[in-house]
């Protein structure tokens, strides 16, 4: 068994077709193509737990109601005040595509988008992105820009200080792209370590495989029991830090 080829098919975004402008590839992707699945599959959930008077859909509907309702009260309420309703609909789909695609990167034969640093960075960039957009909304350019830098600092001192505090902005996004990567990269990685065991062992000798199989094979599903925990928790700490950082461009006080 090659699990470097298993690794692999989860991970590395694989071209289907290529379409070239100023050297970047804009073709068709095995990770652009899971996206666009997610974003579907996301999207008929809602509506199906939205429409639907099936049992199911109660039942579907009560659970996206809870999250909505926590995210709006307990979770965006509290860094926004009264602009939490306006910013709900974007955390709402931060939040349930980030978890949905990792739930699917679990699926066997199935690619880990969540795994790609360039789309965890996509969001990363979108998060930096909204930070300036809501904060020039909120306080004005003007405003907002003074903001960055602490008040009452000597001048010669403010230039250095909207360096580096705008650097310091430019790592939380960074930090929230390797969190996400690394974190969903780990699980996988490690899943199939404890499976290799096996492999690994079997070629010094076949009983010594034997004995170890139903080791390896019981660490490697407790490690992917814990990739679905990985999964919603990785998505409520992107989407909470994200909410930190844009209500501190909303609030700065």
């Amino acid at each position: 068994m090659n699990f470097e080829e298993i690794l692999a098919h989860h991970i590395i975004n694989r071209y289907s077709s290529n379409l070239y402008v100023h050297g970047i590839n804009f073709g068709l992707s095995s990770h652009l193509i899971t996206m666009w699945i997610v974003a579907g599959l996301v999207a008929l959930l809602m509506i199906y737990a939205a429409r639907s008077s099936s049992a199911a859909g109660r039942v579907l509907r009560g659970g996206v109601e809870a999250i909505v309702i926590y995210m709006r009260d307990d979770m965006l309420h509290p860094i926004f005040h009264e602009d939490a309703e306006a910013y709900l609909p974007y955390f709402l789909t931060l939040f349930f595509f980030i978890f949905a695609a990792n739930l699917v990167g679990l699926v066997p034969r199935a690619s880990a988008v969540m795994s790609n640093p360039n789309v965890t960075g996509g969001l990363a960039l979108c998060t930096f992105a909204l930070i300036h957009l809501a904060g020039c909304k909120a306080q004005g350019p003007i405003q907002y820009l003074k903001h960055i830098v602490p008040p009452g600092l000597p001048l010669l001192l403010v230039p250095l200080l909207f360096v580096i505090e705008f650097l310091g902005i430019v790592a939380k996004c960074l930090a929230l792209c390797i969190r996400l990567f690394a974190n969903i990269l780990s699980g996988h990685v490690v899943s199939l370590a404890f499976l290799s065991l096996i492999f690994i062992f079997a070629q010094m000798s076949r009983p010594v495989g034997l004995l170890v199989s139903p080791m390896a094979v019981g660490l490697a599903l407790f490690a992917y029991l814990l990739d679905v925990l990985v999964a919603v928790l990785q998505a409520y700490i992107f989407t909470i830090l994200t909410a930190v950082f844009v209500g501190g461009a909303v609030h700065p006080h």
